[in-house]
């Protein structure tokens, strides 16, 4: 996500990080090289000026030049810029007085909508909402099925008139229905067409008029870099849009869609969607993107998958294995299972302050089906041989493959793999028990490649940050419960 522009960013800011003293001749260099990193992000010409004028004036001041780390200093001030360009702080949703809290979906086809409908709705689930989806789009073949068949995977009801129904009057009846199931959010899955055009604009008028929504939030594709910008600024300018949903975040290395869109139209960006996948979007926390950009991580944020997806009692229970030296294969896919429940490994390792600096990580596979082969490998064995690994001899070893349909190369490979991962978790260990916070610093320093005053400096990436969802939960904060098997 966002590769490109976060790799040009840092090349053309690094120069400046080891500088002790800045002259206005180094500012203006980096600067330039800035403003061509953004422009390749396909950001709005006028966006870029502003944004360098701003930074370049800020870093040739006076907090700078008395600052004992000018090249940290020109970073953060990057990093704020780049922050209140895409907003500042997070949006969240307005929820209505009186429920339940109306939400209509609007956008172009092929934007991912109906996809984007579906992961919002699993986004509300997740903070104690009762959503009901409504299939509205009559026009596209297949759309309600499309979004019936969402919701049964989802387990999420949806509402629909078939496709001889007007939308306005299927918008109206869907929120009489979702008072008579009780359900407290209404999310309404419009028509899109390929391009812009008044009869498509006109049916969303009337749709707005007849339920009054409380939010209408537009899927743009963040692939689609200015266009996406263009329409936000059509919808936004015949609807009143509150809110915009970025699609396909995963597969946009640019960023321009991302950087531009509050500064172009005035719309907050609310939520960014990552693939295919059926679970929820991602609140958009402008701070946090802006350090991804910047390759300073995103704790916060993986904090708050790992609260989601992590089972809390087994968490405990393997760190009570590991300080005893009890680590066994079983443990071991318990804990591949759960690191893939995060997500993409990429994503998550971006998310570490630091990682980007690691030397060899561009080179290393982080396949997925890895994982995968992994755990087919070590579900092939016996009890006996996930507790104790050594009785693994050349027989067992062979077995062992043929039965995961790998060869006893990568059979040997993870046994290596396993037995290193333990002597290094004896170590981890023996940082908490020995050395406290002191040991633990020094185990995030040489983690994130010696360059933890830097991450620090600039506040973890995540200054001022907090862990809060996208919307308010009607139940106060949610507690972690164990994950149901």
């Amino acid at each position: 996500m966002l590769e490109g522009i976060s790799n040009s960013l840092q090349k053309a800011l690094e120069k400046l990080r080891g500088k002790g003293r800045l002259s206005e001749e180094d500012v203006a260099v980096a600067m330039r090289e800035v403003r061509l990193a953004l422009l390749a992000a396909d950001v709005n010409v006028k966006v870029v000026k502003q944004f360098v004028d701003k930074v370049r004036e800020r870093a040739v001041g006076q907090d700078v030049a008395r600052s004992l780390t000018p090249g940290q200093q020109v970073v953060k001030i990057v990093y704020e810029e780049l922050t209140e360009l895409m907003g500042g702080s997070e949006e969240r949703l307005r929820m209505a007085a009186q429920p339940p809290t109306v939400i209509m979906l609007v956008g172009l086809q092929g934007t991912g909508k109906t996809t984007a409908i579906s992961k919002l709705a699993l986004t509300f689930r997740q903070h104690q909402h009762r959503p009901l989806l409504v299939a509205a789009d009559v026009y596209r073949p297949a759309a309600i099925e499309q979004l019936k068949v969402l919701g049964r995977q989802i387990d999420i009801p949806v509402f629909d008139m078939g496709s001889n129904a007007r939308p306005p009057d299927i918008a109206t009846a869907a929120i009489a229905e979702a008072k008579r199931q009780g359900a407290d959010i209404v999310l309404i899955d419009t028509a899109g067409r390929l391009h812009i055009d008044e009869d498509m604009m006109d049916e969303l008028d009337k749709m707005k008029s007849a339920v009054n929504p409380d939010e209408i939030l537009l899927v743009v594709d963040a692939m689609t870099g200015q266009d996406a910008v263009n329409v936000a600024q059509t919808f936004h300018g015949r609807l009143g849009v509150t809110g915009v949903i970025l699609s396909k975040m995963d597969g946009d290395t640019r960023g321009g869609a991302a950087l531009t869109v509050r500064a172009v139209t005035g719309c907050p960006i609310k939520f960014i969607g990552l693939g295919e996948k059926m679970e929820p979007l991602e609140a958009f926390h402008p701070d946090r993107i802006a350090s991804r950009i910047l390759g300073m991580g995103d704790v916060l944020s993986l904090i708050e998958k790992a609260q989601q997806t992590m089972d809390l009692d087994k968490a405990q229970e393997m760190e009570k294995k590991l300080r005893s030296s009890q680590f066994t294969l079983d443990d071991f896919r318990d804990q591949l299972q759960q690191v893939r429940n995060l997500g993409p490994l990429e994503q998550v390792l971006n998310m570490i302050p630091g990682m980007n600096k690691m030397k060899g990580l561009d080179k290393v596979n982080l396949d997925d089906s890895r994982f995968r082969r992994m755990e087919a490998i070590i579900s092939s064995m016996t009890k006996e041989e996930r507790a104790t690994p050594s009785v693994m001899n050349a027989s067992r070893r062979l077995r062992v493959a043929k039965g995961s349909g790998v060869t006893v190369r990568d059979v040997n490979q993870l046994l290596k793999q396993f037995e290193q991962m333990q002597t290094m978790m004896k170590r981890f260990a023996g940082f908490g028990k020995k050395s406290g916070k002191r040991g633990m610093m020094s185990m995030l320093k040489n983690m994130s490649g010696g360059d933890l005053g830097s991450v620090l400096d600039s506040g973890g990436g995540v200054p001022g940050g907090t862990a809060s969802p996208g919307f308010p939960n009607p139940r106060g904060p949610r507690q972690h419960r164990k994950k149901k098997r």
